[in-house]
């Protein structure tokens, strides 16, 4: 009987690999490294000009930050930035949010969910 303690607990580990809930430190990883060749340009540690500072934006209201002169365009979207606001807004951001001024999209469904995974990590 002992020896079968020691197969569940490999077995609860492939389940998670199946269902894909230990790829997130990974996924985070290339989102990161997808952030600095695409999004750093504009999203730094701080608001400017060119755009707002991104930590903490998965789950804030979209246009929320204080410290960012937001587009008339995505101020009326309301709502927050759920997975699925992040990644249409990230394959399309003028399609999201017509008139809006961002217009750098993630087409790889791929990249822009290892994006989002990074984004969450932005606190």
């Amino acid at each position: 009987m002992p020896q079968s303690l020691g197969v569940f607990p490999a077995l609860c580990a492939g389940f998670l690999v199946a269902a894909g809930l230990s790829v997130q430190p990974a996924a985070a990883a290339d989102g990161a490294r997808i952030f600095n060749l695409q999004c750093r340009t504009c999203h730094g540690a701080a608001s400017t000009v060119a755009g707002p500072a991104l930590n903490g934006v998965a789950g804030a209201r979209i246009a929320g930050r204080s410290d960012f002169a937001y587009s008339s365009a995505l101020k009326s979207k309301g709502g927050v930035w759920t997975d699925a606001a992040l990644d249409a807004y990230l394959a399309a951001p003028t399609r999201f949010a017509p008139g809006g001024r961002m217009i750098t999209a993630v087409a790889s469904p791929k990249d822009r969910a290892a994006l989002i995974a990074h984004l969450k990590t932005l606190k």
